[in-house]
């Protein structure tokens, strides 16, 4: 079977044609992103207004573009899957009506796919043996839960952010530390050579019974520093912050997903989202479910960011469970 995947929920339009066999077998064909992280770059963070136009110019090229490396025409693919939400709502309509036109005029089934599921099964295809039940924790610029994943198409949100997202508070830290959007990377570099004992930032992880997070606070807490530091006079080394909030982030996460393991009695800890690039992260992870005796999977960095790779595999479990969409699908922010 082929699929084409098609993402157009935030600040990337991408798409992908994928193969999947009889056999479970899962091929990458092609997987073709146009980026506005450039165009968004000069205001600091996405403009959903300048995002939704910026779709608009990529979308027919970039699935172009997928069909092409592919070595396949359209009427080589057997489903279209698109992101349908969530996301900002100008980009996910470019998208979700491309889709749902060249479905129409080729007869094609049309599979709308939810962007936090295409995450995580972005993991799929880097470990063919992975199977519900497990444990989920999406991390992102937009997005920060922690998912019982019950089955393929199954998903039961068990924890998240109440505020701001893991992905928006890097992005806010390190662009009053002067650093350009998306900060992420360079957040990532500059903390593995600061000090991270060099200031004590609280944790992010709420203290009650719940399995959820408040990132605002830990943002606020490394903004006042900052502002602090400067209404003196002094000067910060930009490692050491970046280290400190990096420590705080990664204990904080590993703690609660900890406690979702115990909790659940899963075995199994899949990572995925842009955030999950973040190499403290990963590592924080990998330790504690060691730990655990607990089997720890991640993408690969080119799956972790917005794909239509991972909107194809989830289009297929969600093909094979008949959850097809008709011509009247809308985007839900």
């Amino acid at each position: 079977m082929l699929i084409l995947g098609i993402e157009s929920s935030c600040d990337e339009t991408a798409a992908s044609v994928c193969e999947f066999l009889e056999n479970g077998e899962r091929r990458i064909l092609s997987n073709a992103v146009a980026s506005q992280i450039e165009i968004h770059r000069l205001y600091g963070g996405v403009v959903p207004e300048i995002a939704g136009r910026a779709h608009s110019e990529a979308i027919c090229p970039i699935v172009t573009e997928a069909l092409e490396k592919a070595g396949k025409t359209v009427n080589d693919i057997d489903v279209i899957g698109v992101t349908s939400t969530p996301g900002l709502i100008g980009a996910l309509l470019v998208g979700v009506s491309f889709a749902k036109s060249l479905a129409y005029s080729t007869g094609k089934p049309l599979v709308a796919v939810n962007h936090i599921k295409g995450h995580v099964a972005a993991n799929y295809f880097c470990f063919p043996d992975l199977k519900p039940p497990f444990l989920a924790a999406v991390v992102s610029g937009g997005h920060t839960s922690i998912i019982k994943v019950n089955s393929f198409t199954d998903f039961e949100r068990i924890g998240r952010t109440r505020d701001d997202a893991a992905g928006e508070a890097f992005d806010k830290v390190g662009r009053v530390m002067g650093l350009y959007y998306p900060c992420g990377a360079e957040m990532d570099k500059l903390a593995s050579a600061g000090n991270a004992k060099a200031y004590k930032f609280p944790s992010a992880a709420i203290g009650d019974d719940t399995l959820d997070f408040s990132f605002s606070g830990l943002k606020t807490a490394v903004l006042n520093t900052l502002n602090g530091l400067s209404q003196k006079g002094l000067d910060y080394k930009k490692e050491d912050v970046a280290a400190s909030f990096t420590e705080s982030f990664t204990s904080s996460v590993a703690k609660k997903l900890e406690e979702a393991l115990h909790r659940t009695g899963l075995n199994t800890l899949v990572l995925a989202g842009g955030v999950s690039a973040n190499s403290h992260l990963r590592r924080a992870l990998e330790d504690m479910c060691k730990k655990n005796n607990v089997r720890f999977c991640c993408p690969p960095l080119s799956l972790c960011g917005d794909n239509g790779a991972m909107i194809a595999a989830q289009a297929y479990f969600e093909y094979l469970d008949g959850n097809i969409s008709g011509i009247d699908l809308n985007a839900q922010a």
